[in-house]
């Protein structure tokens, strides 16, 4: 029987807010096949949305792959939070570190900064975001969402952008539209499936706390659950949309996420050219994983 450490925390909780549940193994010298991973990952379905499995890399201080119910999936950014900020919270040889460098399974070498002294976050320097090709109109994501075309923002267009995960963002008027939005899971996740879409980001720029930038709903069927309640990648493509057109200039600021309230925190910003996304988490669940 193989024995690992193992924890479950809820990322990007802020004042009262469930955030969004990842959990992690520290695998240590071991490696697991890509069907012991998607196993646990399987038996974790309703539980967490993501399994993180950190395990040692010769390039970077350690090595984070990602796994849903479903699949191994590119990037998982709160899966990242919450593991680096329980790992330099808690960890005697990283937490004197301001930052250390990930090795990620698909996306490369990544940097996380260790802000827990100050701010209570980690940040996480965000995959290299791509613009790429509309996969289709508003009225076709409208209507993936269960929407009137009407209640589109027609100030903004709709977005598709790669920063860790292939986002399409579809801006929303009211806030009350984006926050009542409930897509039927199997029609949205064919939609998602027939043009490439890995997760589908609704905004609104009307917000609950004047404290915000926007407020953001993603819905990720793909990986076997309809809404991700709180996300790293999605906003760091939505952080990218914003820097396109105008309506952010890369300041700190934070976005508020999530159907109900109280609303999950993600905070963005841009420093030396670089778009951060961070966050803080709380501890679920500390123990031991076993794998017989």
């Amino acid at each position: 029987m193989l024995t690992y450490p193992y924890q479950k925390l809820n990322a990007f909780a802020a004042h009262g807010s469930a955030g969004n549940p990842a959990a992690y193994l520290r695998l240590g010298a071991d490696t697991l096949t890509d069907e012991q991973m998607l196993k646990i990952a399987g038996e974790h379905k309703g539980f967490v949305s993501e399994m993180v499995f950190v395990s040692r890399s010769k390039k970077a201080d350690m090595k984070l792959t990602y796994y849903s119910s479903e699949c191994e999936v590119d990037f998982c950014g709160h899966g990242t939070i919450a593991t680096m900020y329980s790992l330099l919270k808690s960890d005697e040889e990283l937490s004197h570190k301001s930052e250390v460098v990930i090795e990620t399974n698909r996306k490369g070498l990544l940097t996380v900064y260790n802000r827990i002294r100050d701010e209570k976050a980690v940040y996480v320097k965000a995959p290299k975001p791509e613009k790429l090709k509309c996969p289709c109109e508003k009225a076709e994501a409208a209507r993936a969402l269960s929407l009137p075309e009407s209640a589109l923002d027609s100030r903004y267009p709709i977005g598709f952008i790669d920063a860790g995960l292939r986002t399409l963002i579809v801006p929303i008027t009211e806030l009350q539209d984006e926050t009542t939005i409930s897509p039927d899971i199997f029609e949205l996740k064919e939609f998602c499936e027939a043009d490439g879409i890995d997760i589908v980001l609704a905004f609104s720029m009307q917000t609950k706390s004047d404290k915000r930038i926007a407020h953001t709903r993603v819905f990720a069927p793909r990986f076997g659950y309809l809404e991700d309640p709180a996300t790293g990648s999605g906003n760091s493509a939505f952080g990218a949309y914003m820097l396109e057109n105008g309506i952010w200039a890369g300041e700190a600021t934070a976005i508020e996420q999530g159907a109900g309230e109280p609303y999950n925190k993600v905070c963005l910003s841009v420093e030396n050219g670089e778009l951060l996304f961070g966050g803080g988490a709380q501890l679920i669940i500390d123990g031991s994983y076993f794998i017989r």
